[in-house]
């Protein structure tokens, strides 16, 4: 019989973990500063208002302030990363719901997780929450690369690829996420997708919850068992 078991992609900050608690302040300070110095003339940053314009631009134009980055200011996306994920104390500003280990053993199928965050960062976060051992792959955003250039969520062309990776279907892959970009981007590549909104920054639910490219919408990460639990992946994910 054909294994019809899910692959489940998971997203990391603010999907597993409350990133806007206190680790996102610290990487949006870091990444101003970052980006201050590297904007700046004879030895003074750039001001606010010419960082967040970049950093808007940026986003807008490329999905990612780091690729911007390194298209226009020769940037080495290592350096980047490391200068944005710099913390005093990491294991104090991560907040979680408990029993996350528990909710992956539960659910059938592979996990995998998928983060635009770099390797060093979400490895430390997932071992100081006790999931390291329940994800069979981890996929930080320098391995997210296609014909060698780099291609983080929400590249649809990076997500075939790894469809081609992991020698699967897309209809059997499940990304769980807090973002709309990246959840369009799977569902144009056939993916299913699970909508997390416990993290969301208030009044941005009302726009994300009827977007057409979420198939399940849950407050928590924790829903996704009781939604999947002695039920097939194909009838479950069909009904919002």
């Amino acid at each position: 019989m054909a294994d019809r078991s899910p692959i489940w992609l998971f997203d990391l900050d603010n999907t597993l973990h409350d990133a806007g608690f206190a680790i996102f302040p610290t990487i949006s300070a870091n990444m101003n500063g970052y980006i201050a110095a590297l904007l700046g003339e004879n030895g003074e940053p750039a001001d606010s208002a010419t960082v967040n314009a970049v950093r808007q631009d940026y986003w807008r134009r490329y999905g990612a302030t780091l690729l911007g980055l390194m298209k226009h200011h020769n940037v080495k996306a290592q350096e980047f990363l490391h200068a944005a994920h710099a913390f005093e104390h990491l294991p104090s500003m991560i907040r979680a719901e408990r029993g996350l280990a528990r909710l992956l053993r539960r659910l059938p199928g592979r996990k995998v997780l998928l983060t635009n965050a770099p390797k060093a960062y979400s490895s430390d976060v997932i071992r100081h929450l006790g999931l390291h051992r329940h994800f069979a792959e981890h996929i930080p955003i320098e391995d997210m690369r296609v014909h060698g250039k780099l291609q983080p969520k929400p590249s649809a062309q990076f997500l075939r690829k790894l469809l081609a990776k992991l020698g699967v279907q897309a209809h059997r892959c499940i990304l769980v996420e807090d973002s709309i970009p990246n959840l369009r981007a799977a569902k144009r590549v056939g993916m299913r997708t699970a909508l997390v909104t416990r993290y969301m920054a208030p009044g941005s639910h009302a726009q994300k919850i009827n977007a057409a490219c979420v198939d399940v919408r849950v407050n928590s990460v924790f829903k996704l068992s009781q939604r999947y639990r002695n039920r097939s992946c194909e009838s479950v994910v069909q009904s919002r």
